[in-house]
């Protein structure tokens, strides 16, 4: 029984850390610049998960956060001259560069990192009621 509520807190915290990543993503889709002010999309925050052999007494294994991976593709080019941002000189003169996030694929890795987060509280709330008659049949 313990070790089904090991599982699912590692699975809670992975989560957790995966939903915060993606939240950052969606609140600087818009970031033109880096946080010293120099003109630099903002790069998506992917999580790695990989399997926790600690967070198991049994069978099962647990989940961690094995990176916080920093997307490196190309940001989007918009031509916009006018723009205080827009390069100055080279292949994309009068271009701004965007970051490169796609708000709709945001928003579904988001319910599906939430209804994952929900699904392991049911296995926490179903295990403790397991234990709770377990201890009446034994009382």
């Amino acid at each position: 029984m313990m070790s089904s509520l090991d599982i699912s807190t590692s699975a809670l915290v992975a989560q957790r850390t995966r939903l915060n990543a993606i939240s950052g993503n969606i609140a600087n889709i818009s970031s033109l610049v880096d946080e010293n002010g120099n003109p630099s999309p903002y790069q998506a925050r992917q999580v790695i998960f990989q399997t926790d052999e600690s967070a198991s007494t049994g069978d099962g294994v647990g989940v961690k956060v094995a990176e916080v991976h920093v997307d490196q593709s190309e940001p989007l080019y918009r031509y916009q001259p006018e723009h205080p941002l827009a390069i100055k000189e080279g292949e994309w003169e009068g271009y701004v560069a965007y970051p490169n996030i796609d708000l709709t694929t945001q928003m579904v890795d988001a319910m599906e990192t939430t209804r994952a987060y929900e699904a392991n509280i049911g296995v926490i709330e179903i295990s403790k009621d397991m234990s709770r008659q377990r201890l009446a049949i034994l009382a």
